[in-house]
């Protein structure tokens, strides 16, 4: 019985790794798609219209900050998922 007791453990921390892992992987793509498109459209702007550089390029890092928190909602996720499940 204490055998199968260890292997329920171990296959639910098993769970938990594999779980928090998948979530953070899957959190990160969307953030990294968007900022790279949001970065290659401001660059397009950039070389558009030179003389708006100040304001695009803040524009283009709140736009960033805001993919980003995405992001950082998996990580919150991920890290409750292995230490409060």
């Amino acid at each position: 019985m204490e055998n199968v007791n260890s292997v329920a453990q171990a296959l639910v921390l098993m769970g938990k790794y594999i779980g928090a892992g998948v979530c953070m992987g899957i959190g990160a793509i969307g953030p990294g798609i968007a900022e790279g498109h949001v970065g290659s459209k401001a660059m397009e702007a950039m070389a558009r219209q030179p003389e708006m550089v100040g304001t695009l390029t803040t524009r283009m890092l709140l736009s960033q900050a805001v993919c980003e928190t995405t992001g950082l909602y998996s990580l919150l996720i991920s890290i409750l998922i292995l230490l409060v499940v």
